[in-house]
């Protein structure tokens, strides 16, 4: 580790920076788990983003540990492996029967039967550095497969010209965080973390442009399922979905209830007329 600072000395720098803003990322669908806590369910929300999530750190770190230097990726992909494995815990303790046998056989057969498939091959049919870069290459594959989630909030935003289920800061947060493993993939040569944050940065660019051009658009109703099953894309040295916490819009929902009182008003008013002028004709 002494060495690769010594060669890229802007790198320990970028990958501390890295590991904080990755640090706060992980820890953004907290605020979901305390609302499944204090309501003992898990409600519309589900398990995949943090299966994923689990799977893309533990293959991270798996990378990681066969590098033998990569101390800061070693230690935001543990503290990812942790949270996630919390998160996973709380959701199946909290969740429906259903919901719970379900994630527990995703869980089993993503993060333990393919881990250790990857694990068995990488480790039989190649060794030393080309098991490196095969499981490199590997880990930018799945990246670029888990980045094809942020396009479904991409076709909802456009569609529903509404920004509300796509937290600004979030997104300025995740874009900035693909900014920095970029470039401590660059100090450390490492093109397998470079090149899946410079499609995170696209995206990250593309939201914050949406968050701009819509924000004060005229805002399109969502049907009430999909207001929680929003996905969000978090670039890190690996790649991780979460889904948002998302609320409807109540001040809108206020102004219709209000709107159709009015109007339930009007047509009493003109039934109460309509009655006053018949007895009058009698």
């Amino acid at each position: 580790m002494a060495v690769m600072n010594m060669q890229h000395p802007l790198a320990f720098t970028f990958g501390i920076l890295g590991n904080i803003i990755s640090f706060m990322v992980y820890l953004a669908p907290v605020p979901t788990f305390i609302r499944i806590l204090r309501k003992k369910s898990t409600e519309d929300f589900q398990s995949l983003p943090y299966i994923v999530a689990l799977f893309s750190s533990m293959l991270w770190l798996y990378y990681a540990m066969l590098k033998n230097d990569e101390i800061l990726l070693v230690t935001i992909n543990s503290f990812g492996c942790v949270i996630e494995t919390i998160y996973i815990a709380i959701y199946i303790a909290y969740a429906t029967r259903e919901s719970r046998v379900s994630t527990i056989k995703l869980l089993v057969s993503m993060n333990m039967g393919l881990f250790s498939l990857i694990i068995l091959l990488t480790h039989f049919l190649a060794s030393g550095s080309t098991r490196v870069k095969a499981l490199g290459w590997l880990c930018v594959a799945f990246s670029v497969c888990v980045f094809a989630a942020p396009l479904n909030i991409v076709k909802q935003i456009i569609r529903t010209k509404s920004v509300e289920f796509m937290p600004f800061t979030l997104s300025f947060f995740l874009t900035l965080s693909a900014v920095v493993w970029f470039a401590y993939g660059l100090f450390i040569k490492d093109m397998c973390v470079a090149l899946p944050n410079i499609l995170g940065f696209v995206l990250g660019l593309l939201q914050m442009l949406l968050y701009g051009i819509y924000r004060n658009a005229e805002k399109k109703k969502m049907p009430a399922e999909n207001l929680k099953s929003i996905v969000i894309l978090s670039t890190l040295g690996a790649s991780e979905v979460y889904p948002v916490d998302a609320q409807p819009d109540v001040s809108a929902a206020e102004h219709d209830q209000t709107e159709e009182s009015k109007e339930n008003e009007k047509s009493t008013d003109a039934s109460h007329d309509d009655l006053q002028s018949n007895e009058c004709a009698v």
